[in-house]
């Protein structure tokens, strides 16, 4: 956690580190930063460039005369040029140019830091209104920036134009970057430093729904979950209700395309062939959009964690990686016209009852196997884990199959999100779906983790406190 004035940041450390890094090398840096909206890239450069000397754009989707013009007035009041001001300059490289040849004005905080940081946000927005404005940006950074005591970091929140429009082989910023940050969701483990004061079970159903986005969480700091889920999510002129489009916006021009894919793996259609029959479209047909989906990190592939070549498995599923984009097509896109007319109380029932069983309980296993990651720094086991996911096969299904694939060591494990303490019905059974799995049989070390929402029966409790191969997570009983 990291405390910056009054702000208080979360799981951001190795971010900041990195930009810092990059600030202090004596060479010119160039930083892209990218990811998905609403996970945090503003707050990060705005608490980042305070006490530096620092002009920070915020591009729009106006046109490039307009952002010119805005990017003018900002190196004006950086440098005290009136001249600079009062010019109708719309030329990019001679702003660039004013702005580094003019002797900096320093506040009192900015007088120990004479590098200067620019930091262009939303950049996708330049590069829309003008395809050519990476090739300004590359002669800029090759005939003044590189030349400078400068720190240039481009942002952007629409990740496959950055990628394609800053990072691509193809793009005249090519070579140019000195580093990169995708920013990425906010893991479970730190939430609780958004809510201290929250239980274990809460936060999960908070991480449930908000999925590691800093600005989601914002709505979910007060009062019930169900009543901020009214509130935001179920009412036409809430923040969210409307998210996913403003999401797929910035991506993509087929959203109704997209809409239909992700909605039919919501309502539980993983396989290709079962989402292509369900859509009625060829499976051929529909690589373009599952790639460009896994891409934006909305969707993943998962294949049993044994797979040796994951990407030639045909055993393949496809699954919602987002927790609010799970929830919002799980609950709220098949509802919008009742939405759209008042009758939110049949979606409000249908979303208190099936909440739990239908949605957090799934991402429970998620969180769990995000613990067996933290628990390998520990190596209860007495040896390092190297894979760990789901398994399954056409009869079978492990929660949690991790092992060290130099080793014979290999974990099976079960989670339950319920109200029932977990017996010994449910270890023995996991035992008995452990055999189905064929990896080195004849010379392997089998160990086994329970991980239970309510705890575990006195009789589970029991059993582990004489076998060294299990262990049990979970309320009340933690090894």
């Amino acid at each position: 956690i990291i405390y910056m004035g009054t702000e208080i940041f979360v799981d951001r450390e190795d971010e900041f580190a990195f930009l810092d890094e990059q600030y202090r090398q004596r060479s010119p840096s160039f930083v892209v930063l990218y990811g998905r909206r609403r996970v945090g890239k503003t707050a990060l450069i705005t608490q980042f460039i305070q006490k530096k000397r620092a002009l920070y754009f915020l591009a729009t989707e106006e046109s490039e005369v307009q952002n010119c013009a805005a990017f003018r007035a900002l190196a004006a009041d950086i440098t005290g040029n009136e001249l600079l001001r009062s010019s109708q300059i719309s030329d990019w490289l001679l702003i660039f140019k004013t702005l580094l040849e003019q002797p900096a004005k320093l506040s009192s905080v900015q007088k120990n830091s004479e590098r200067l940081i620019i930091a262009i946000d939303e950049f996708q927005y330049l590069a829309r209104a003008n395809p050519a404005f990476p090739s300004i940006m590359q002669k800029a950074w090759d005939t003044l920036l590189a030349k400078s005591n400068v720190m240039l970091i481009l942002c952007g929140s629409s990740v496959s134009m950055m990628e394609s429009a800053v990072l691509a082989y193809e793009s005249p910023l090519y070579g140019r970057r000195t580093g990169q940050i995708k920013l990425k969701q906010i893991p479970f483990s730190h939430y609780g430093k958004f809510f201290p004061n929250k239980s274990e079970d809460k936060l999960t159903e908070l991480y449930a729904l908000t999925g590691g986005i800093p600005k989601y969480i914002e709505f979910f700091e007060e009062g019930s979950i169900h009543e901020q889920i009214a509130k935001n999510i179920l009412s036409p002129s809430g923040f969210l209700y409307n998210e996913p489009a403003f999401l797929l916006y910035q991506e993509v021009s087929e959203i109704g395309s997209y809409f239909s894919l992700i909605k039919s793996i919501a309502a539980g259609n993983h396989k290709l062939a079962d989402i292509a029959s369900d859509l009625e479209l060829k499976q051929t047909g529909l690589s373009k959009y599952l790639n460009t989906l896994i891409n934006l990190e909305f969707i993943e592939r998962e294949v049993p964690v044994t797979e040796e070549k994951p990407e030639k498995s045909k055993r393949g599923l496809y699954r919602i990686k987002d927790n609010f984009l799970q929830f919002w097509f799980r609950f709220v896109f098949p509802y919008m016209s009742d939405l759209e007319i008042k009758k939110t109380k049949t979606v409000e029932d249908r979303i208190r009852k099936n909440f739990i069983d239908s949605h957090v309980s799934f991402v429970y296993e998620d969180i769990c196997r995000e613990r067996m990651w933290q628990l390998d720094f520990e190596k209860p086991w007495g040896f390092t884990i190297s894979r760990c996911g789901r398994w399954w096969d056409k009869n079978n299904e492990i929660d949690i199959v991790a092992y060290d694939g130099a080793g014979k060591d290999i974990i099976f494990g079960e989670c339950k999100y319920t109200s029932q303490k977990m017996g010994l019905d449910v270890f023995k059974a996991l035992e008995e779906k452990s055999k189905s799995l064929i990896w080195q049989n004849d010379v392997r070390r089998p160990h086994f983790i329970l991980f239970s929402k309510s705890g575990f029966t006195a009789a589970l409790k029991a059993l582990a406190e004489n076998r060294k191969d299990l262990m049990l997570i979970g309320k009340g009983y933690e090894q």
